[in-house]
């Protein structure tokens, strides 16, 4: 089944190539095309990471806060080695 991130994988190298290809051949130099294709691959990337952003698994998870749990049960707190 195919998500929103393989898209995003998937169109990243297509604007790079595709953008690149194709406005080299209305006209554009190959110094022109390139960094505007990669700029629309990096806004790609962008909108990918903070605008529709990976969402963690443990998002809507409460934490037990208790005084009688460990110190070290959430696996997220730093653990000193002593």
């Amino acid at each position: 089944m195919t998500g929103y991130y393989d898209y995003v994988l998937g169109l990243i190298p297509l604007a790079l190539l595709g953008l690149t290809g194709t406005l080299s051949l209305v006209g554009f130099d190959l110094t022109q095309a390139v960094p505007v294709a990669a700029a629309v691959a990096a806004g790609i990337v962008g909108h990918a990471l903070f605008v529709n952003g990976p969402v963690s698994s443990r998002a809507g998870r409460t934490v037990k806060t208790d005084a009688s749990t460990n110190a070290h049960s959430n696996p997220a707190t730093p653990v000193d080695a002593d």
